[in-house]
């Protein structure tokens, strides 16, 4: 079999004598045994469904990578499907600027569950942020542009409601006292806190975007289940943070960030590349990728790639160096830097990016997945 993956990529800077060194070539990379990045012995495949014509469905099939993460991300895959684990579709589609669930509707729903919080009986927590558009992104009154405040993310605001349910959920084997004492409905609003989060700020990036540079929109599928087991990462599976780094590829999928807490590129960004020693962090839980499960995230947006992109590279180089002021390596694998690549979609029957979005814009619910002889069929609506 022929490698048909665009795996090409960019060294990673290191450090030398005080000096960042940029290598001047790339490096192939393969990703497994050295010969191929994908393999043909697994099936998998995704069945979306337009949710006003239920009949209309597309399928698209996914191909698993040759190396020892993906070979065990598709057993634990396979378990979430033969199992009949319930899909989380109220968190699944992300930067598609043209959606039913716009910042109205998802601000009315992080209140309605804010309000469950707040009166519930089973704890005593009070969350006084109240959402509306405006208190989360800047007007369309104000110029929109590369470095101008339209429409661009209010990073105060929802840095405070991620704390929010940092304090009430606690970290994967910490779980907090809050979220230990809540019933089951204050249980499920916590956790919607932390998905409508993200989604808001994955929709207001996208919204700009396609106003200021829309061949960068960022569309993306998060795919996560209710109780899908996970499973503590080896060394072999570290390894990909330092052969990928930060590189996104167009219809690549990568492993899903299975557990809570902020990773330390987000610190970096959100909160303006802080001195971790002396300025205490507003997020209360940075944390290291320590497992990985069944679910999956799917790269819909253009590729991104150190070396080949320069607002990219300059953003990395200082993130990079940020990280060396604060006496963390960048070759350190255990620091989870990047994303672990795991598979891609087949998309040879779309011409463009723009022809993908178009083809799950209109099919926005995931009906149906299938991992080689069995399958599972996820007939109901979203949150």
């Amino acid at each position: 079999m022929t490698n048909t993956v665009c795996d090409v990529i960019s060294l990673r800077p290191y450090c030398s004598a005080g000096k960042w060194i940029i290598p001047m070539a790339p490096y192939i990379l393969r990703i497994g045994n050295g010969k191929d990045t994908t393999t043909t012995m697994t099936t998998i495949k995704i069945t979306y469904r337009n949710p006003l014509e239920k009949s209309d469905t597309i399928t698209i099939p996914v191909i698993p990578f040759d190396n020892a993460l993906a070979r065990d991300w598709k057993k634990a895959l396979y378990k979430l499907v033969k199992n009949q684990n319930r899909l989380d579709k109220g968190f699944c589609f992300h930067g598609f600027p043209n959606t039913p669930r716009n910042l109205d509707f998802l601000c009315n729903k992080l209140n309605a569950h804010i309000e469950i919080i707040n009166k519930s009986d089973s704890i005593d927590y009070l969350i006084e942020e109240y959402f509306v558009p405006d208190a989360i992104r800047y007007g369309s009154t104000y110029e929109i542009g590369l470095y101008t405040p339209g429409l661009r993310l209010k990073h105060d605001i929802m840095n405070k409601l991620h704390n929010h349910f940092e304090r009430l959920q606690g970290t994967v084997g910490n779980t907090s006292k809050y979220y230990f004492e809540a019933d089951t409905k204050t249980r499920h609003s916590i956790g919607q806190l932390n998905l409508l989060c993200h989604e808001i700020e994955s929709l207001v990036l996208s919204q700009r975007k396609a106003i200021t540079d829309p061949k960068w929109v960022r569309p993306s599928q998060i795919t996560s289940f209710k109780d899908a087991p996970r499973y503590k990462l080896t060394d072999e599976h570290f390894e990909l943070f330092t052969e990928n780094g930060y590189n996104r590829r167009f219809g690549h999928v990568y492993m899903h960030w299975a557990q809570i807490g902020k990773t330390l590129f987000e610190v970096f960004r959100d909160e303006d590349a802080p001195n971790l020693a002396t300025e205490p962090s507003i997020c209360e839980a940075i944390t290291s990728l320590e497992y990985y499960s069944g679910e999956f995230d799917i790269e819909l947006g253009r590729d991104v790639l150190y070396n080949e992109h320069e607002w990219h590279t300059k953003e990395l180089d200082k993130f990079y160096s940020w990280l060396e002021d604060n006496e963390m390596p960048i070759d350190d694998p255990k620091l989870s830097l990047g994303y672990l690549p795991i598979a891609k979609l087949d998309l040879d029957a779309y011409a463009s990016p723009e022809a993908v979005w178009d083809a799950i814009g209109n099919h926005f619910d995931v009906y149906k997945i299938q991992v080689d002889d069995v399958e599972c069929t996820y007939d109901y609506g979203y949150e």
